[in-house]
């Protein structure tokens, strides 16, 4: 768990009734406006026709969403966290650096409310069972906020504690969130996103039940059990409960610090992650589909790596796997056809993309297997590419033909995938990804 010393966040009490929360969305949703109508003159007075699109997504209007998700925290900071993750290199740079920050850490409770919570959970006087219990933070996410404690018998453990109110907003901030977005413009309203809002409700109230992340985390322990680069924290179960998860606190660093670690360190951090995510994909056949840097710390004196938060493990659909598969062998075996079958099989693309865009996608295919067939290493940190890609993928989008929303579980597993590519790119690793991918693909008939 984290070991930081440091405080930057502010102490805001977390708004847990349904009136506040709509009440938090609403002045939003007004702030964004008035920000879209003054974006709006600004551009008519330089004698420019304003789209509503470039007037949403301003630096002002994304300040004020990365704010309010960090105050709702809950599900409205982590869809604010999945829209920042996944889009990736397809902001604009500065856009991208400020919906960063709600990747980072939320505000904290107050005292006040985190005593009011514990007694709940615990029942009153329940700090006579610690030896020592640190009130302020060591980490606060979207979910609930972390606390360093000392046992009675001595053990240091970590205690996440779920914020108030959280778990029943669920179905209401998801719904809430895509409101905005739609009104916004930044999704076509012809766009059909219920099945996605409705995965994202259910995986949602999965991360919210801390006993079940418990488990995730003593089966994914078991999983890593003589590994000699990563940790995984054992649960305490005496300090656990639905809306409290206490465990072992594993010191450690963020992972983003290694962009000062020798290249080598690096290098191999990296490429232990991705190596990590195809033995989750093709081998445990279950993975923690959260990207989030947070999720990973790194021990300088060890050399190993934490792995945290269990809240978004899944089963990996086979049919899913196998679609991977065939992927990455067409790639590897540089076949256009192959990948683009391959992705049409999977529901990456619809046939309204090959038959309308199909000169883009084959751009972007052989963009993505001229790069991963490069000799030596891949170079995660030179992303001279991305904005080919990041350009023909704006093109595709623009045309209503090509709107398609890939299944699901796809999704999933592919936030894990572009997360853990954005936590190459943010190390500047070199990794030679083909020698990890191989011995998943080398037996795979592309008919198959």
């Amino acid at each position: 768990m984290p070991d930081d010393k440091t405080d930057n966040h502010r102490s805001r009490k977390v708004p847990s009734s349904r009136a506040a929360r709509m009440g938090a969305f609403g002045r939003l949703a007004t702030g964004v406006a008035g920000g879209v109508l003054a974006e709006g003159a600004k551009r008519l007075a330089r004698g420019e026709r304003p789209r509503l699109r470039d007037a949403v997504m301003t630096p002002a209007n994304a300040m004020r969403l990365a704010d309010r998700l960090s105050h709702l925290r809950g599900a409205a900071m982590k869809m604010g966290q999945m829209i920042s993750m996944d889009a990736g290199d397809m902001l604009p740079p500065e856009l991208a650096q400020i919906l960063a920050r709600v990747r980072e850490q939320a505000d904290r409770m107050p005292p006040n409310q985190l005593r009011d919570v514990l007694d709940k959970e615990w029942g009153k006087g329940w700090l006579g069972r610690f030896a020592k219990f640190n009130p302020r933070p060591i980490a606060a996410a979207s979910i609930g906020q972390v606390h360093r404690a000392v046992t009675k018998d001595g053990r240091e453990i970590a205690i996440k504690v779920q914020y108030p109110g959280v778990k029943e907003s669920i179905d209401a901030d998801v719904d809430n969130v895509a409101s905005l977005l739609k009104l916004s413009g930044l999704l076509p309203p012809e766009l059909d996103i219920k099945p996605l809002l409705a995965e994202a409700k259910r995986q949602l109230h999965e991360e919210a039940d801390y006993i079940r992340e418990g488990e995730q985390m003593m089966l994914y322990r078991q999983r890593m059990e003589g590994s000699d680069r990563f940790l995984v924290p054992a649960i305490a179960e005496e300090f656990s409960t639905e809306r409290v998860l206490a465990m072992d606190f594993i010191p450690g660093r963020p992972i983003e610090e290694m962009e000062s670690a020798p290249q080598e360190e690096r290098d191999e951090a990296t490429a232990d992650i991705i190596a990590l995510v195809l033995r989750e994909l093709f081998e445990f056949g279950v993975m923690q589909t959260d990207p989030n840097f947070a999720n990973y710390r790194y021990q300088p004196d060890t050399g190993k790596l934490v792995l945290l938060d269990f809240g978004a493990t899944r089963a990996v659909d086979p049919d899913v796997a196998a679609s991977y598969r065939k992927l990455l062998a067409a790639g590897l075996d540089q076949d256009r056809d192959a990948v683009r079958k391959a992705a049409l099989e999977a529901g990456f693309v619809s046939e309204g993309v090959i038959s309308s865009q199909g000169e883009r996608l084959d751009t972007i295919i052989d963009i993505i297997i001229t790069e991963l067939n490069r000799d030596g290493p891949f170079d995660f940190g030179d992303r001279a590419f991305v904005s080919v890609i990041r350009d023909e993928g704006f093109e595709i989008a623009a045309d209503k033909r090509a709107w398609h929303i890939p299944p699901v579980e796809t999704l999933f597993v592919q936030r894990k995938i572009s997360g853990t590519a954005l936590l190459g790119a943010r190390l500047k690793a070199k990794v030679d990804v083909r020698v990890l991918v191989r011995p998943y693909v080398e037996s795979e008939p592309l008919s198959a």
